[in-house]
């Protein structure tokens, strides 16, 4: 199995003037040369992605989808602003950001450019394409860096204006809501009770850190020859919010069957002999790398997540039945939103669950 990220020929919803890009290139990069090779990523869900190999190196696109977007959707200018701070000012490990370019006239849309980085990706948490030895320290350096990201301070590297510092859960359940609402095809019961049981619990106690939004193996790059994350990748969706709601997402795969194709879950699976945490383990790490004694409401941020999580897979159906989609899978994608807010629903209905390290 390879853990290369798959690169294929630029899918034809997505071609960009390649001539355009490359005259513009050479005037906002310095030294960036004669020749532009460009290849799509396949693997995630909304911004396009491309590598772009050339005579100065590799780098790697990332630009808006083509056609109409939902409102407040793929603002990737928020990406480059998140990922050049923590790169100028922080230890997380992101890519170093090369240029921004805001001009739709070039390549259709908005994009920026930053340095492609070298490594391995593994997509799903049972990491069986790792030898079972580096296994725990893999979800243990991911949970580190998590740790390490919610630790960041806003305001001391320039991202105190990066969202509102409260009310996240509350915010997000009515984003998503109308998210949802915008993108629905088909009647989903579950998701029509979660959006009304969710802002009736939200949780009791409001934090700010910055999010992520989409923290998951399958948005880290890992060292080529040890278990140690290089690169967190993919902030569409960061901003300002509560940082529980980041660790309830990464663990979603201990709520979800492992059977089910393409929903990377681990329920049924034996993570003893595996060798990778369980979700209580998780959780304590992640408290011990924070400060914290334990985490109150964890059903609230769990139902939440899978909420969320059914409401952006919702979008991404829409997109690939209007024919824009960056996945060349999106339709089958689409499918898993309803898997994903029965189980919301369910976590939901069983009631309060506290977690202590």
């Amino acid at each position: 199995m390879s853990m290369e990220p798959q690169l294929v020929d630029v899918l034809d919803a997505h071609r960009i003037d390649q001539a355009g890009l490359l005259s513009w290139l050479q005037k906002a990069m310095p030294d960036f040369g004669n020749r532009l090779d460009v290849k799509q990523f396949q693997g995630g869900q909304s911004n396009p992605t491309y590598l772009l190999d050339t005579d100065s190196g590799r780098y790697v696109l990332r630009k808006k989808p083509p056609g109409k977007v939902l409102p407040s959707a793929h603002m990737i200018e928020r990406e480059y602003k998140v990922i050049r701070a923590l790169s100028m000012n922080t230890d997380v490990p992101v890519p170093q950001t090369q240029v921004l370019c805001e001009d739709a006239s070039v390549i259709g849309t908005p994009f920026y450019v930053m340095d492609y980085m070298p490594g391995r990706v593994v997509s799903h948490p049972a990491l069986r394409a790792l030898d079972r030895a580096e296994r725990q320290p893999v979800h243990e350096a991911a949970i580190d860096t998590l740790a390490a990201l919610h630790s960041v301070d806003v305001n001391a590297v320039g991202l105190g204006d990066y969202g509102r510092p409260d009310g996240y859960v509350a915010r997000q359940v009515s984003r998503w809501s109308k998210q949802y609402l915008a993108s629905k095809t088909d009647d989903m019961p579950s998701m029509d009770k979660l959006m009304a049981w969710l802002p009736d619990h939200l949780p009791q106690k409001d934090e700010c850190a910055i999010a992520h939004g989409d923290y998951r193996l399958g948005n880290l790059m890992l060292a080529e020859d040890r278990p140690q994350v290089v690169a967190v990748l993919d902030w569409e969706l960061s901003t300002l919010g509560h940082p529980l709601a980041d660790l309830a997402y990464y663990c979603l795969p201990y709520q979800l069957p492992a059977e089910l194709e393409g929903s990377r879950g681990l329920v049924g699976e034996d993570l003893e002999a595996l060798g990778i945490l369980n979700e209580q383990e998780t959780v304590e790490r992640y408290c011990r790398q924070t400060g914290r004694s334990g985490i109150d409401d964890w059903h609230v941020y769990l139902s939440f997540s899978l909420f969320r999580l059914a409401a952006i897979v919702q979008g991404v159906y829409a997109r690939a039945l209007q024919g824009n989609a960056s996945n060349a899978d999106a339709l089958d994608v689409g499918k898993r939103a309803r898997v994903l807010a029965d189980a919301g629903w369910h976590i939901a209905q069983q009631g309060k669950r506290s977690l202590s390290s």
